[in-house]
């Protein structure tokens, strides 16, 4: 049977009747505006609370097309160019899309650009190069030939990026192309709030403004092919104006260079080690961000509607996370959801009145399409988001796109309404109160709380093969039954580690935001760590944690002593590695299976000798059994007394260590599965002394999950699969339930 309500419906024109009957079926109590669409009288006299998308800063071509010196801007780094003589030419435009970007010929190019000798990294003093404006070409003079040469310039935003997307996965053709606009620019920020205010007038009927997003995108660049060239869910870059940086001067009493920007072609990536350019520019910008998304907000209420922020597109300078988030008066954020990371990233945000999930997939044509079955897709994402929904609740859910399209699949619309269904029955049961979790897990990294569930992601829940043995901790810990915060370098070194934490993870690859880089030349850092380890708590590495770039004081890993693993970076070659034997059965690797012809064939085996330099150890066959995703090279044991749980090939793949009252395990790295989800859980509960807690509501079949609810006296059991899965339960006072599930199903029981 249908339930009712927490449900937003997206519609379009011509389009009612449909909508009248999705609307019943799902449950919808609330109904949106799709994408450049509007809702019609009749959608509108349904008597569902009426959401609105609203763009602040697109749009309104009649405004920006006189005066396109307002539209936002980025730096750009152009290609680097070889000098073969003394003279060398850089185009600007060579490798981004023309219809997207237009060089700022504007301001003083001599002023607010940047030429560098890349072989050197020195810059090209101003006097030496000139623009060519008829073919956007900077001609340098005095080049040093065989160098590298860069121009790093100012360039408009006269495509919006979304809309642009949307624009060129739809094939809208001949569309008028909207134009964005920066409201650092006083009479644009006029013309934003006076448009906002008769808005408001103009459209009585709609409860809730969903802001879609706010005055600045993410970083997204295309190449003359159309193709994304860069692409950061973080990236400040399109955010920069000559008034904007002239007024950052001022306030902190120093001058950007466009490196600041451009940072060598990374743009300041996630995954690079922020620098205090870097941090101050977006405290800066996010001060500015904040002051008008506030003013936004008040006049949203004095006209009577909720405002809802929508945590993609132009949400840069929001940070959702940052103190003071709470004081901009938003009511609520609303974001897609693609796995449990995301659905965490969203359900976990302080100081608004509700979070709402937009569901995957999109009702685009790119999945919408005959032929292709979308509930698979449906089903999928809400197995993801459904173990992080129990661990912390959003309120609502929803989808997005054109209804039109999802409503011509008969299958998809069927998992929808019981995809819904079940979203409100865990909210009956639970109250909306998350379920217990039994540790305390905190995140250790560059940037903390800041960006909570927002590490190791490239774009919106799309890590690539270099990230996604690390985001894979992420995905794991977002439905595990712990309690998971971000906390910083900086944290740990100005106030030591909480109290109430059971266990740090630091991970990632070297001389990234994640691992820390440079910071971990601080003493301090190293000393605080290990003091609180000795005195009983746990560090869990991933891949290269708590390394440095250079060899420092004979260790690549700084915490090698408390992880009983370092890894050899071709400076102690000379220097013989023993590798223990490897221990197979272990508390850790209780669950994983071990191949019996594997077992036997290392038994007889046992270990070749040991090598000179980093060889030895490893078993003639691997035991098999865990997925550690990209290898981490040349990873060995800095002594016998350490306990090898797997070091096939050569290296250490997963290894625990005692260190006084307290233990440190390294693994190399944790790509999402269930097995692996499962593991790093058992290292959670072993490494903080709580294998006695472990067995309670425990699973003998990982691919189930259990969430205890004490205060609703009920706990579930969830499939996490497209297939019938059986498990055992066991209960506290040592009996065990059994459970057959079918494909996706949950299952309640009274405690």
């Amino acid at each position: 049977m249908t339930s009712t309500g927490r449900f937003t419906l997206p519609s379009e024109e011509n389009f009612a009747e449909k909508t009248k009957e999705l609307a019943e079926l799902w449950g919808a109590d609330a109904i949106r505006n799709s994408d450049g669409t509007h809702l019609d009288e009749s959608v509108l006299a349904l008597g569902k609370k009426i959401y609105s998308a609203y763009f602040p800063t697109r749009a309104h071509n009649e405004w920006i097309t006189l005066h396109m010196d307002e539209t936002p801007q980025v730096y750009l780094l152009t290609g680097r160019v070889l000098a073969e003589a003394d003279i060398v030419d850089v185009p600007l435009m060579d490798g981004f899309f023309e219809e997207q970007l237009k060089p700022n010929r504007d301001a003083d190019p001599h002023k607010y650009w940047e030429v560098v000798d890349r072989t050197t990294n020195e810059v090209v003093d101003a006097s030496l190069w000139t623009l060519d404006e008829d073919t956007d070409t900077v001609h340098v003079s005095g080049a040093a030939p065989m160098h590298e040469y860069t121009v790093s310039f100012l360039a408009y935003i006269i495509w919006d990026p979304v809309e642009m997307y949307n624009h060129l996965t739809n094939g809208w053709g001949d569309k008028e192309h909207e134009i964005p606009f920066d409201i650092y620019h006083p009479a644009t920020r006029k013309f934003v709030f006076d448009t906002f205010e008769q808005w408001l007038k103009d459209n009585p009927q709609v409860d809730v403004v969903r802001f879609t997003t706010f005055f600045y995108q993410f970083t997204l660049l295309f190449d003359q092919k159309q193709r994304e060239k860069v692409v950061d869910w973080f990236g400040c870059a399109c955010t920069v104006s000559p008034a904007a940086l002239d007024d950052f001067e001022k306030e902190y009493g120093y001058r950007l260079r466009p490196e600041d920007f451009v940072d060598g072609g990374a743009y300041n990536s996630a995954w690079r080690v922020p620098r205090k350019a870097q941090r101050d520019w977006i405290d800066f910008l996010s001060g500015f961000v904040r002051a008008n998304v506030k003013k936004l907000a008040d006049m949203s209420h004095e006209a009577g509607k909720e405002a809802m922020m929508f945590l993609g597109d132009q949400w840069i300078g929001t940070e959702p996370y940052k103190d003071g988030f709470e004081d901009l008066g938003l009511d609520a954020v609303v974001g897609s959801i693609g796995d449990g990371t995301t659905t965490r990233m969203i359900a976990d945000i302080p100081g608004v009145k509700y979070t709402e999930g937009r569901f995957l997939p999109y009702f685009f044509p790119d999945t919408f399409y005959e032929g292709n079955d979308p509930s698979i897709e449906a089903w999928d994402n809400w197995r993801k988001a459904r173990r992080a929904i129990l661990r912390s609740p959003i309120s609502r859910m929803g989808y997005g796109g054109y209804l039109s399209l999802a409503a011509k699949f008969p299958k998809f619309v069927d998992a929808v309404e019981h995809i819904a269904d079940e979203f409100r029955d865990i909210h009956d049961r639970t109250g909306g109160v998350a379920a217990e979790g039994e540790l305390n897990v905190a995140i250790l990294n560059s940037w903390g709380k800041m960006r909570s569930w927002m590490a190791f992601t490239v774009a919106h829940a799309l890590p690539n093969k270099q990230t996604y043995s690390y985001y894979g901790i992420l995905e794991s810990l977002s439905g595990m039954r712990v309690n998971v915060r971000f906390i910083s370098f900086d944290d740990v070194l100005e106030h030591g580690v909480a109290d109430d934490i059971d266990v740090i993870i630091n991970g990632g690859p070297v001389d990234t935001a994640f691992t820390g880089g440079d910071v971990w030349k601080n003493p301090k850092l190293t000393e605080t760590l290990r003091a609180w380890v000795r005195g009983g708590g746990a560090f869990v590495g991933v891949g290269e944690p708590s390394s440095l770039a250079r060899f420092q004081a004979g260790r690549f890993f700084q915490l090698a002593d408390v992880l009983g693993v370092d890894e050899e970076r071709y400076q102690t070659l000379s220097v013989d590695k023993y590798f223990p034997t490897v221990t197979p059965e272990h508390f850790i690797t209780a669950d994983v299976h071990v191949d019996p012809a594997a077992r036997e064939a290392w038994e007889k085996a046992g270990y070749r000798i040991p090598l000179s330099g980093c060889g030895g150890g490893q078993g003639i066959k691997p035991l098999g059994g865990i997925d550690f995703g990209e290898p981490v090279a040349n990873t060995f044991p800095v002594n016998e007394d350490v306990t090898l749980l797997r070091a096939d090939g050569g290296q250490v793949q997963l290894a625990v260590n005692e260190y006084g009252k307290g233990r440190g395990v390294y693994i190399s790295g944790l790509p999402y599965s269930a097995a692996n989800a499962r593991l790093l859980e058992r290292i959670l509960f072993w490494a903080s002394h709580n294998e006695d807690k472990y067995t309670a509501y425990s699973s003998t079949n990982p691919e189930c999950e259990v969430a205890v609810f004490p205060d609703a006296g009920q706990y579930c059991v969830i499939n996490n699969t497209d297939r019938p899965q059986s498990t055992d339960v066991a209960l506290p006072d040592g009996s065990v339930e059994h459970f057959d599930l079918d494909q996706s199903a949950i299952a309640w029981r009274n405690l």
